[in-house]
Order: structure tokens, then sequence, then C-alpha cells
């Protein structure tokens, strides 16, 4: 159970406080309403460029590393299709320092075309190393417009093309702070050994100033239900062989995600899953094998990803997995196997909160979703998934015209 106390800033800021004073440390984080499904479908990649400009310094401060290292803190962000995250660990006893920090460059980013220049040419080297020149590093630049023809999740955080970091202007960039980066479209969690009513002093002295913007609502396509199959063959300079199936889920609230989750479990998580058992240890068809969700807000995917061995057709290969897939939805699964999934769920989310920069980033994204108690009913729903939910559910979502596969070819 992750206690918590919240209230509001005149100017729309969310406030989240979790007090633990097990040890010295706080953490100071931030989430705001902004992901790359956000974004124009001709300017994408800016809200993973302001994850780096966010680092460039702001009005008052030209380094934002420099002064939170000298009192022992740090500090990193993360960007994804629907949120973008961050957050700065130190000592409790200087954790004034975050909320200068923070509060300063949501006030007053710096928008010099020094820091524009430096910050796109990070992201294009990115762009370049992790997705355009590494093994498999292009896959979900190839599978999300394969899986998605309407909504924005069509395109990977870093951006559909490299060519609008390239040409982004400083005026799209100001207007894309001005519209997002905002206290109204922010959560702020602080946690660890803090007192609530110092959190709520600091809040309004750092953050309560700072003017409120123009209220976002999103209005996003919703993707059609697929109908039929679909696929896509590419050729590259990897190792082996590979297939990535794709099936459309339900999205983070939906009543059904977590069956769809423990279901994925079932099929490729770890060595003692079906798809790892009979073929990577039993058959020897593939390397490696797993199955994971995406985890996403809106409707996501559920995704099996395997390397071939060596002298296995794609074919074979493929139809072995559809062989496992039909399995699971006509025959029974045991109890036995039901709470082995549910046991390893129970542990990831008690590890998960032993961490507490976890509990703050849970915090805060479940706030963002509508409610931070969230967090809290995590375990009952897995608790309240049975084996005829399970069945239903892979019975509807890993049908074929559900599907979307990425035959990954080496060049022989």
């Amino acid at each position: 159970m992750i206690n918590f106390e919240e209230f509001s800033l005149d100017n729309g800021l969310k406030v989240i406080v979790h007090e633990d004073h097990s040890l010295p440390i706080a953490v100071l984080n931030i989430l705001y309403n902004v992901g790359s499904k956000d974004e124009s479908e001709e300017k994408t990649g800016f809200a993973h460029l302001f994850e780096h400009l966010m680092f460039g310094g702001s009005a008052n401060i030209k380094s934002f590393d420099e002064p939170l290292q000298k009192v022992g803190g740090e500090n990193n962000a993360f960007t994804s299709p629907d949120i973008t995250n961050y957050y700065i660990s130190i000592p409790s006893s200087n954790l004034e320092t975050a909320f200068w920090l923070e509060s300063d460059r949501m006030l007053s980013l710096s928008f010099e075309e020094k820091v524009l220049e430096i910050q796109r040419k990070v992201v294009i080297e990115e762009f370049k190393q992790r997705y355009l020149n590494q093994p498999y590093g292009d896959v979900w630049l190839k599978l999300r417009p394969l899986a998605y023809k309407t909504h924005p999740y069509r395109w990977s955080t870093i951006g559909k093309d490299i060519s609008h970091i390239e040409t982004a202007s400083m005026e799209d960039v100001i207007s894309f702070f001005n519209k997002f980066y905002i206290p109204n479209n922010a959560t702020m969690v602080v946690a660890g050994d803090v007192n609530t009513k110092e959190v709520i002093k600091l809040a309004d002295k750092w953050f309560g100033n700072i003017p409120a913007g123009e209220n976002y609502f999103r209005q996003l396509p919703e993707e059609p239900v697929q109908s039929e199959s679909r696929r896509q063959v590419i050729e590259a300079n990897v190792p082996l062989d590979a297939i990535y199936m794709a099936f459309h889920m339900p999205g983070r609230l939906d009543i059904d995600y977590h069956t769809v989750d423990l279901m994925s479990d079932m099929l490729g998580r770890g060595k003692t899953s079906r798809l790892y058992q009979s073929l990577v240890k039993d058959k020897s068809i593939f390397n490696s094998i797993n199955a994971y969700v995406t985890g996403s807000v809106d409707p996501g995917l559920l995704v099996i990803s395997g390397k071939i061995k060596n002298g296995v057709s794609q074919e074979s290969a493929e139809g072995e997995i559809n062989a496992i897939l039909e399995e699971f939805i006509e025959n029974d699964i045991s109890s036995e196997e039901l709470q082995k999934v549910k046991n390893q769920a129970y542990t990831a989310l008690a590890y998960q909160d032993v961490e507490l920069l976890n509990r703050a980033m849970n915090l805060a994204f479940f706030s963002n979703l509508g409610d931070p108690n969230l967090v809290n009913e995590e375990n009952s729903k897995i608790e309240n998934i049975n084996i005829d939910k399970i069945l239903s559910a892979g019975s509807q979502i890993l049908k074929k015209t559900n599907g979307n596969i990425l035959n990954y070819n080496s060049i022989k």
C-alpha cells in the first residue's frame, strides 16, 4: 500500500506527496501529459526532442546538472507515446534545490539557437545509432505503421522521419513548449523523507507564480478494428532471421488489460513460458523468443518476437508459433499455470515498490490516468483474473485477422 496526499495549486499543477522516512533521500518527479501521440504527423519526434532540450539550461540556470551534482543529486528523463517524465533523486536536506531547478525550466526554459542545434544533433545521432545503424533497430519504425493506420501510435517516440527534427524551427519548438510544458498539464510527485506541510510551502513558493496555459484536451482518432491480417517482409544485414507478430489489445484502463498482460506472460515470459519451452528448448527452432505488451494508455499491442535459428524457414517458424497460439485458445489452462504467472506479477510489483523512485513515477502515471490510488489496485485486478477470462481474451486477441506480421530476413 502506497500512502499519499494530494493537492493542486491555483495554476492547475497537481501535487502528490508520499512520505517515507526510512532513508534521508527524496524524489521530485514531474510528469508532463504529452507524448509522441500528441505530435503533428508532419512534425514528429518533438516530445523526445524536448526530453533533451529540458536539460539545455533555463533563463537563470545555464547548467542543469552542475548545481544538482554539487548537492549530491542526480536526474534523468524518459519519453513514451503517452507521457514525458522527469525526475530528480536528492538528499532530502537539499530538496529545495530540486524545486528551484524544475520550476525555473518550467517557467523559463532557455530558447537559444545554440542549445537547439546541440540537442538536435544529439537526437539525430541517436536516431541513426539506435534505429538506423543497429541490427533490428528499425523494427518499430516498420511495425508501428503496419499495425496502426489511424492512431498516432503509428510513429515511434524518436519520430516518423529524421527530417522532422532536422528541419524543426525555433518557432516550432517554442509553440510546442507553450502548449504542453505548463503547470496545468503536469503532475508533480514529491516522495521520500519529506514533510507534507513543507512540500505545500515549497510548491507554492517555487511553482505557484508560474502562469497556467490553455488546457489541453486530446481528440485523437480511434484505431479502427482490424479485419484482416497484415504482413511486411524486409531484408537487412542482420545475423539471424526474425519474426515479429503484433496483435491489437485493450488500453491501460480497460477491464481486460491485466488479463491480456498475464496471457502474454503465459506465452512468452521467461524460460518456463509456452513459446520458450516448445520452440527454444524442445524443438530448437528459435534462438530466443518472448511475448510482452506495450502497456499503452490507448489500445496497444501484444507482441511476440523471436530470432530464428539458421536453417529454419520463416514459414516453418511462423507455423510453429501459430500452432502454439491455437493450442492455447482451444485447450484449457491449468490453475497451476495461471497461479505461476500471477505470482510472477505480484513479485514484479513488490520489487517495483521497493524503489522510492518507482513509487513516485507510478503515482504520477496513475494520477495522469485519473486516479493515483489506482497504483494500490494492481494486485486486486490481477487476483480477479480467472481461466475463463484468459481464454476469452485469447480467442479475441490472438485471431489471425487481428495480427500484424513483420518477417525480418537476413541478407543471404
